[in-house]
C-alpha cells in the first residue's frame, strides 16, 4: 500500500512536471479548490502577462475580502528556490493589500527560503515537490483509485449485546 502510493506520488510529480507553465498553474488551483479553499466561482487565475508575482487568487468569503494570493513554479528538481524569490513573492502580496499566500513549486526551498517566509509579516504557505505530489494524491487531482479494497472482521460486541 505504501510502496503504491509512493510510486503515484513520484509519477504525480513527474507528470506535473511535463506540464506548461500555464497548465501547471491551472494544476495548482485546481488542488487548492479540492483541498476546499475559496467556494464556489471564487477562485479565479490571474493572466499570464503582467500578473505581478501573483498566479492565483481565491477568494474566502462571497465579498473577496479574505484573500489568499497564489504563485506556482514549474521547475527541475534541481533548481532550489532561494530567499530572494520568497521575498519578491512578499512583495507582491504587499502590493495587492494582501496577508497570505501559497507558494508552490515542483523543486525545493533553500533555507533561506523557508527562514525568509517565517520572517516577513505575510502568512506564507511554502509547498516543495515532495509535499505537492502528497497533496495530489491525497486529494485525487490528476490521480483515480483504480481498486477498492474491503477488509471484515467479527463484531463481537454484536453478539454480547444478544
Amino acid at each position: 500500500m505504501a510502496q503504491n502510493r509512493a510510486a503515484v506520488e513520484r509519477e504525480a510529480l513527474a507528470r506535473a512536471m511535463s506540464l506548461t507553465p500555464y497548465e501547471f498553474e491551472n494544476l495548482v488551483i485546481t488542488l487548492l479548490e479540492r483541498m476546499g479553499y475559496g467556494h464556489a466561482g471564487s477562485v479565479e487565475r490571474t493572466s499570464a502577462s503582467g500578473d505581478a508575482g501573483v498566479d492565483g487568487i481565491i477568494s474566502q468569503d462571497p465579498l473577496g475580502l479574505d484573500r489568499i494570493y497564489v504563485q506556482a513554479k514549474r521547475y527541475a528538481q534541481d533548481n532550489v528556490i532561494h530567499r530572494p524569490r520568497i521575498h519578491e513573492f512578499a512583495g507582491a502580496l504587499l502590493g495587492k493589500q494582501g496577508d497570505r499566500g501559497v507558494y508552490i513549486t515542483t523543486s525545493s526551498f533553500s533555507v533561506g527560503a523557508l527562514a525568509e517566509a517565517d520572517r516577513i509579516n505575510a502568512r506564507i504557505e511554502l509547498i516543495d515537490g515532495q509535499r505537492l505530489a502528497e497533496l495530489l494524491v491525497r486529494y485525487r487531482v490528476g490521480v483515480q483509485v483504480e481498486q477498492t479494497v474491503e477488509l471484515l472482521r467479527m463484531d463481537e460486541d454484536f453478539y454480547e449485546g444478544l
